[in-house]
């Protein structure tokens, strides 16, 4: 049996890989701009009094009748048509967004969304991490953008000097609900679990983390030190190391976190990649210590919180309500 070489099978094998990719690109973007372009016309005649809510149900029949076999222009999905291009039809920069996700994305985002702000938030984070369905899904049961808007993530001032668009990318807590942690458990516990379970807990932590290692070693002087988990954002291009504490935040932990990091910087970072960042996630914390612990920090570090089970999804949204008509009150105040 003759063998044969394969160099150049990987660059056609990437090339045809790419060509799908960008002809389901196209198709749904088609289809996208089809449904579109339904739902604006049943919009505009429902509207001038041309067609009440009974000749959509009549359109839907009449769909079904003259192209057999077509499906998605059922009753429902032509009134969900039309909402979905009155949710966007006065943003044209959103209206672009729609085209990069699939119709099963923007209708579990324009169904579950209850502001027109919580929409672009998770349409935008859909589109640059690639979720699918299901973790799209997960993520507005977590309450993601209540947590997002209501507890930004607790910063030194070094992160916002030397990585600024790290607001961006770290967050305030992180749900880890997928472990199933008993309570109480152990660190070795969190630690073997998040192991255990690192696809998810890259999911979590955002698309740019690359995982490094495990009580990655560090040799300081005649000591050696293991960093609980050490990873890379390509985005940041920096190393980004994790310590984990099953109990509350305390100060102390942020000088150990510190002198990690600058081992880090000084021997392991490479020439053209970024000062290292540290996240101490904890079990809990209170937001006054972590301000004043973080304010004189002269390390680029954040604490976060780690979550075992999914927040309250209606508090969070009561209190994002009350943040919302503060900030109007402000403004009233001002003007």
């Amino acid at each position: 049996m003759s063998t044969m070489p394969d160099s150049g099978f990987a660059e056609i094998v990437d090339l045809i890989v790419t060509a799908r990719q960008r002809a389901v690109q196209t198709v749904n973007a088609a289809l996208i701009d089809l449904y579109w372009q339904v739902g604006a016309i049943i919009s505009r005649k429902i509207a001038a009094a041309e067609w009440g809510d009974g000749v959509v149900a009549q359109l839907a029949e009449h769909i079904a009748h003259t192209q057999p076999g077509l499906r998605g222009f059922t009753r429902p999905n032509l009134f969900r048509m039309r909402q979905f291009y009155e949710a966007y039809r006065d943003d044209e920069i959103v209206s672009a967004l729609l085209r990069q996700l699939p119709w099963t994305h923007n209708l579990i985002i324009l169904s579950q969304s209850k502001h027109p702000d919580e929409r672009v938030f998770y349409l935008r984070l859909a589109i640059q991490e690639k979720w699918s369905k299901r973790e799209l899904e997960r993520q507005f049961k977590a309450a993601l953008f209540e947590r997002a808007v209501l507890n930004p993530a607790k910063v030194s001032p070094p992160v916002r000097q030397i990585h600024p668009q790290a607001l961006d990318v770290f967050r305030d807590a992180y749900v880890v609900e997928f472990l199933g942690l008993s309570e109480p458990h152990s660190e070795l516990d969190l630690h073997r679990g998040l192991l255990g379970r690192l696809k998810d807990f890259l999911i979590e932590l955002g698309r740019d983390f690359c995982f490094v290692g495990s009580e990655f070693p560090l040799q300081v002087g005649k000591r050696d030190f293991a960093l609980d988990l050490l990873f890379f954002h390509r985005g940041l291009n920096c190393l980004v190391a994790i310590e984990l504490k099953v109990g509350r935040f305390e100060p102390e932990y942020l000088g150990k976190l510190g002198f990690y990091l600058e081992a880090l910087d000084r021997d392991v970072k490479k020439p053209h990649e970024n000062p290292a960042i540290g996240v101490l996630l904890c079990a809990s914390k209170d937001d006054e210590v972590v301000e004043y612990a973080l304010s004189r920090s002269l390390s680029p570090a954040l604490i976060a919180e780690y979550q075992t089970q999914l927040p309250d999804k209606k508090l969070l949204q009561a209190k994002l309500h009350e943040f919302y008509l503060q900030n109007m009150r402000d403004a009233g105040e001002e003007e």
